[in-house]
C-alpha cells in the first residue's frame, strides 16, 4: 500500500503527511505551543474589545483605528524577527551557536531601535495619526488618548518578540507560552479594574485598558528574560557575545531580513488603507470590522502556529543540507494548513452569532458583522494556506524576495483598489467591501504555488554564511 501511494503523487500525499510521524510531531511540538501563545494574546485584545465596546461605538472605533498603528509597528518587528528567525533556526541545524546569538543581538539592536522611534511619533503626535484613519472628532480624541499610553510598551514588546522567535528557533517553545499565560492574566485583571474602575479606583476607560497593557507587556519581557535565564538556554550569554557587527553576518541578514522587513512594513501601510477606507464609511463600518477583526484574529492562530512551525522545521533541515526532506516537509506543510483551514471556516460559521451577542452596538452593526464574518469564512483556507507558503515555506530558505512580491502586489494592486472603490466609489455595504478586499487571497495563493513549485526556496543559508 506504501509503494502504491508514493507512486500516485500528489492525490496520496496526505496518507503519507499522516503516516509520517516525525514531521506531525515536530509540527505539534512546535506548532501547538506557539498557536496556543498566539491564541492567549488575541483573548486579551478579545477581552479588550468586550469590555471597550461596553462604553459605546465610538470607543471601539476609536481604539480599534488606534490599534492600527501598533498593527505597523508589530509588522516592522515582525519583519525583523522573522529574518533573525530563519538565520537562527539554519544556524541551529548546522549546529552554529556564536551565530546564533549574533543574529540575536542584531535583531535586538534593530527591532528595540525601530520601535523606539515609533513609540516617539505615536507619544508627540497621537492626534495626526488619528486623523489619518478618521474624520470623526469624537473618535480621534477617543483614539488619541489611548494610543499616547499605550506606545510606550512598544521597545518591550519588540524586544519580547525577538527573544521567542530565536527561542522557537532553538526549539525551546515553552518559555513564551508561560510568560504570556501570566501576562494575559495580569493584562485582563487591571483591564476590569482600571476601565470600569473597580476597588475603590477611578473609572479610566480607554486610558485604563492602555494603561493595562503597558503593565503587561513589561511584566512579560522581564519575565521572559528571567526564565531563559533559569533554563540556562543557549541564546543567554554575556552582552559581548551579542556583539552583531560581522560584515558576512550584516549582508546575510539584510539578504534575508531587509525584503521581510519592507514587505511587512509596506504590506502593513497596505493593510491600514484598508482602514481609511473604512474609516470615511462612518464610524458603525469601523464598528463592524473591529468587532469582526476580534473572532477572526482568534482562528488565524490555526495557522499562525504551523507558519510558525514551518519555518523553523523546514530552516533546520535546510541547515543541515537535508533539501529533499525540506521540500517533502514543505509539500506537507500545504496540505496540513488547507485542513486546518476548513475546519476553522467551519467553526467561524458556527460561533459567528453566538459571538455577536458580546456586544452592545445597534442592529445593523451586529447584522454587518455576521454578514463580515460568513465572508470571511468563506476565504479562510485560502488565507491560510496563501499565508503558511509565503511565512513558512518560502522565507525558511531566504526567498524573501519573492515574498515581497507576492505580499505587496496583493495589497497595492489588488486589495486597496478594491478597498476605495466599493467603499468611497460604489459606497458598497461594509461586507461587499471587506469581500472585495479579500479577494487578493486567490491571486496570492496562485502565486505563490507556481512559486514554490519552482524549488528556488531551497536554499541551506547557514553554509552560504560559512562558506564567505
Amino acid at each position: 500500500m506504501k509503494s502504491l501511494r508514493k507512486n500516485n503523487g500528489l492525490f496520496m500525499l496526505p496518507f503519507q503527511m499522516f503516516e509520517d510521524r516525525e514531521y506531525i510531531r515536530r509540527v505539534l511540538y512546535i506548532a501547538l505551543p506557539v498557536s496556543l501563545q498566539m491564541l492567549l494574546k488575541m483573548i486579551v485584545n478579545f477581552a479588550d474589545t468586550v469590555m471597550i465596546g461596553k462604553l459605546g461605538e465610538t470607543s471601539i472605533a476609536g481604539v480599534g483605528l488606534a490599534n492600527k498603528y501598533f498593527f505597523v509597528f508589530v509588522l516592522f518587528i515582525f519583519g525583523i524577527e522573522s529574518g533573525t528567525g530563519i538565520l537562527a533556526s539554519q544556524y541551529w541545524g548546522n549546529g552554529d551557536i556564536k551565530n546564533i546569538r549574533k543574529v540575536l543581538g542584531l535583531g535586538l539592536l534593530l527591532s528595540v531601535a525601530g520601535s523606539i522611534i515609533l513609540t516617539l511619533i505615536a507619544f508627540f503626535m497621537p492626534e495626526k495619526i488619528m486623523m489619518i484613519f478618521t474624520e470623526s472628532d469624537n473618535t480621534i480624541a477617543i483614539g488619541a488618548t489611548y494610543l499616547g499610553v499605550v506606545c510606550l510598551s512598544y521597545p518591550f514588546t519588540a524586544a519580547t518578540d525577538i527573544y521567542i522567535s530565536t527561542m522557537r528557533a532553538v526549539g525551546e517553545v515553552k518559555v513564551p507560552v508561560i510568560a504570556s499565560v501570566f501576562a494575559i492574566i495580569l493584562n485582563i485583571v487591571l483591564n476590569y479594574i482600571l476601565i470600569f474602575g473597580k476597588f475603590g479606583l477611578p473609572m479610566l476607560g480607554v486610558v485604563g485598558a492602555a494603561i493595562a497593557t503597558v503593565t503587561a507587556r513589561i511584566f512579560e519581557f522581564i519575565l521572559t528574560i528571567t526564565l531563559i535565564t533559569i533554563k540556562k538556554s543557549p541564546i543567554i550569554c554575556p552582552i559581548a557575545k551579542l556583539n552583531p557587527f560581522s560584515k558576512e553576518l550584516i549582508t546575510q541578514f539584510a539578504k534575508t531580513a531587509l525584503p521581510v522587513i519592507v514587505n511587512e512594513f509596506f504590506w502593513g501601510i497596505g493593510t491600514t488603507l484598508y482602514s481609511v477606507a473604512y474609516g470615511r464609511m462612518g464610524d458603525a463600518a469601523v464598528a463592524a470590522i473591529t468587532i469582526s477583526t476580534a473572532l477572526q484574529d482568534l482562528m488565524v492562530v490555526s495557522f499562525q502556529g504551523i507558519a510558525m512551525a514551518t519555518v523553523v522545521i523546514l530552516g533546520n533541515e535546510m541547515g543541515a543540507n537535508n533539501l529533499k526532506k525540506a521540500k517533502q516537509y514543505g509539500s506537507y506543510s500545504y496540505i496540513m494548513t488547507f485542513l486546518v483551514g476548513v475546519i476553522a471556516s467551519m467553526l467561524i460559521m458556527i460561533f459567528r452569532l453566538p459571538f455577536v451577542s458580546l456586544y452592545n452596538v445597534s442592529d445593523n452593526v451586529i447584522n454587518d458583522v455576521k454578514v463580515c464574518l460568513l465572508v470571511f469564512a468563506v476565504y479562510f483556507p485560502l488565507k491560510a494556506v496563501a499565508a503558511v507558503n509565503i511565512v513558512g515555506i518560502l522565507r525558511s530558505g531566504g526567498d524573501t524576495l519573492a515574498c515581497l512580491f507576492l505580499d505587496l502586489s496583493s495589497v497595492w494592486l489588488i486589495g486597496v483598489p478594491m478597498a476605495f472603490l466599493g467603499g468611497l466609489y460604489f459606497k458598497f455595504p461594509i461586507y461587499i467591501v471587506y469581500a472585495m478586499v479579500l479577494s487578493s487571497e486567490i491571486y496570492k495563493v496562485v502565486g505563490g504555488y507556481i512559486r514554490y513549485r519552482q524549488g528556488k526556496w531551497l536554499k541551506n543559508l547557514a553554509i552560504e554564511l560559512t562558506a564567505n
